[in-house]
């Protein structure tokens, strides 16, 4: 049997990851946590077909280039259905039913490992990253959305549905009577995506503001001192303190990573923790909220971890 390193993964085999997006694919192939290489081509949107015969041309491109046979493993939008096994729950529509781990495995001729692409953040940076060598991460995707992966012992978890960690469409907890609540995409109302989303915080803001600005505009703003801005950027603290404290008083992870645009806003490391202890349910609060390392990069590096761990334990 083949030796396995504490990450989970045979140690000099080559994994690819592939981040399948809704206009760009990317796809990483890493030998022990060590990139080898990296590219993108655009995700042919509306086609199923032709998006499994991307990547899977991208993959043989990879393997061809590498002169090697590599693990694969594939984050998407959306997850897999656990009762049918099809894709769900994917803002790239064009995936919605149709089962994609069994035509990539047909066309690639191996098992391959597919995850919600915050799951694959969250892994990647649990297992090489900001969350290395703890023993339980939350990785937090605020960005154009709100996802969430959770790790524990290295592994992702899943849950009886698909969907653990989606934290975003939870209500707000602790709500106040101005904290407004906006329509979700999901069809309900008041959802934590709809307050920390970037979408959900120019709403937000131009409801107290009346200016229609993006979340980095916001934030430029509020470091420049614009009182607006500034009072804004606090209520989001606010906000995502009463998120993430919801988040502890389940889970109690040990390191809490952000990801996706909002995660460069350097305040939010500062300030969140200094407002969460109002609401987490505990003497103390240990839990560390951090930058990703990999950034951008995370959720394709925790693609090909996802491939590593699959051929080990499938």
């Amino acid at each position: 049997m083949a030796q396995v390193d504490r990450s989970g993964h045979v140690p000099g085999r080559v994994n690819i990851g592939i981040d399948l997006g809704g206009t760009k694919t990317e796809l990483i192939a890493l030998r022990d946590g060590r990139e080898l290489l990296r590219f993108r081509t655009p995700t042919p949107q509306g086609d199923y077909a032709a998006t499994v015969d991307n990547i899977v041309s991208m993959v043989h491109q990879a393997e061809q280039s590498l002169d090697t046979r590599a693990t694969v493993g594939v984050g998407i939008p959306g997850a897999l259905s656990r009762s049918t096994g099809r894709v769900k729950n994917a803002n790239s529509t064009w995936l919605i039913g149709e089962d994609l781990k069994r035509d990539l495995e047909r066309a690639l001729g191996r098992t391959v490992a597919i995850e919600n692409d915050a799951n694959c953040f969250a892994l990647s940076e649990a297992t090489d990253g900001a969350g290395a060598g703890a023993e339980s991460v939350f990785g937090v995707i605020i960005g154009t959305g709100c996802g969430g992966g959770l790790i524990f012992r290295g592994q992702v978890i899943t849950g009886i549905n698909a969907i653990a960690g989606e934290w975003g469409h939870n209500p707000l907890p602790w709500a106040e009577a101005d904290d407004e609540a906006m329509p979700c995409y999901c069809g309900l109302h008041g959802c934590i995506e709809t307050f920390l989303s970037g979408p959900g915080m120019t709403r937000h803001f131009s409801a107290v503001s009346g200016r229609m600005l993006t979340a980095r505009k916001i934030a430029a703003l509020a470091e420049a001192g614009d009182e607006q801005a500034v009072a804004h950027l606090e209520r989001y603290c606010v906000w995502l303190a009463k998120g993430l404290a919801s988040v502890i008083n389940l889970f109690d992870p040990e390191v809490i990573v952000l990801g996706g645009g909002l995660s460069n806003i350097s305040l939010l490391y500062e300030r969140v923790p200094q407002l969460w202890e109002h609401w987490v349910f505990s003497d103390r609060v240990d839990t560390r909220l951090v930058p990703p390392i990999y950034g951008d990069s995370s959720g394709v590096r925790g693609a090909a971890w996802l491939g590593a761990q699959q051929e080990v334990t499938g």
